[in-house]
């Protein structure tokens, strides 16, 4: 046995430090542990992150701790607004008191169209009564006024039976909820509060299903998911267009209105810009988004939208294009030309 071989670890390790040599006592070092990543906000935007974040960690990043959560539109902006998670989902476009709100907290972010969404009204496959309703039907029944005055559908429309009408909708943080009182009514929130509300769309999907007598709303995919057990409405905008049922085809040829809507991601910058795997989820996400759009009952958007996604990501670009506010009867070639638009400003101005 040589000298060395006879020679205590703690030995070697004086000797070699004392010639500047250092010790490694593991064969490789562990690279960083990749920081989590956290998403919250709207229900109806839920099955797509969702889908992302599996597909994600299935086939790129295993490692990375993402968690999923929809707290609404308007919960998931307080917590964004505020530096709590790295993603919100959104069913309506960024509000100017959140913006404000951001922007008090030194939170900048990059808003990333991902989809469109056939807002859709349901009633009970028993409801043999009525495939369709005017936009003036539903405003009669979800106005302010109507609380506590118009609870029979018999006072609807003549001629529909004189049988309770039981009311189910989405709840005041939801994206849902803003975007179908506004367009109804014309301001965002405006909606009688005597009826079954719920951030969880599911809930509402349950409470329809059980009863003959109820219709509710929420976004298309949860529609798609439990068609045999629902019956979706037809709309009547009352501009020509007659009744137009919810699907993929309507909403492409910007036939069903005013129901027609873009959901959204938004990204803090800030924290995309510290942590890799943020950005490589954000990326992963919009490369993949169509497949995964299509695979939960959503409409995609334009290839070229998805590229000006991808460019607004990688430069970094932040703010809304929507100045606060919904926009109606917004189609897809609307969205991509709003984006393409803020593009060459952009360009123009450097």
């Amino acid at each position: 046995m040589s000298y060395l071989g006879k020679i205590s670890l703690k030995s070697v390790k004086s000797i070699l430090f004392s010639i500047g040599v250092g010790v490694v006592l593991t064969s490789c070092s562990q690279p960083p542990t990749p920081k989590a990543i956290a998403i919250d906000g709207s229900s109806t935007v839920y099955p797509i992150t969702k889908a992302a974040v599996e597909q994600f960690q299935a086939s790129q990043q295993p490692s990375v701790d993402i968690s999923v959560e929809f707290s609404g539109t308007s919960g998931g902006f307080n917590k964004f607004c505020q530096g709590k998670t790295d993603i919100s989902g959104a069913s309506r476009p960024i509000k100017a008191t959140e913006m404000t709100e951001c922007s008090e907290n030194n939170i900048s972010y990059i808003e990333l169209p991902i989809a469109f969404d056939a807002l859709t009204v349901v009633v009970n496959p028993r409801n043999n009564w009525i495939d369709s309703m005017t936009t003036e039907e539903l405003k009669k029944i979800w106005a302010p006024g109507a609380q506590g005055k118009i609870n029979r559908w018999s006072q609807v429309r003549p001629g529909l039976p004189d049988r309770p009408l039981n009311l189910f909708g989405a709840d005041a943080l939801s994206g849902t909820f803003d975007y179908f009182t506004e367009a109804l009514m014309g301001k965002a929130g405006e909606s009688r509060k005597d009826y079954v509300a719920n951030e969880d769309d599911e809930l509402t999907v349950q409470g329809v299903r059980q009863d003959p007598n109820a219709i509710g709303y929420f976004g298309l995919s949860y529609y798609e998911t439990h068609k045999n057990e629902l019956k979706a409405l037809a709309i009547d905008s009352g501009k020509g267009q007659g009744a137009v049922l919810p699907s993929l085809e309507t909403v492409s040829d910007a036939t069903y209105q005013p129901f027609a809507r873009p959901l959204f991601i938004y990204v803090n910058l800030q924290k995309a810009q510290e942590n890799p795997a943020l950005q490589d989820f954000v990326d992963f996400f919009l490369k993949q988004a169509p497949e995964i759009v299509t695979a939960v009952d959503y409409i995609p958007l334009t290839q070229e939208s998805y590229k000006i996604n991808l460019v607004t990501l990688h430069k970094g670009e932040v703010g809304t294009v929507f100045e606060g506010r919904s926009q109606f009867d917004l189609t897809l070639a609307d969205l991509q030309r709003k984006q393409a638009k803020v593009h060459v400003e952009a360009d123009s101005n450097k």
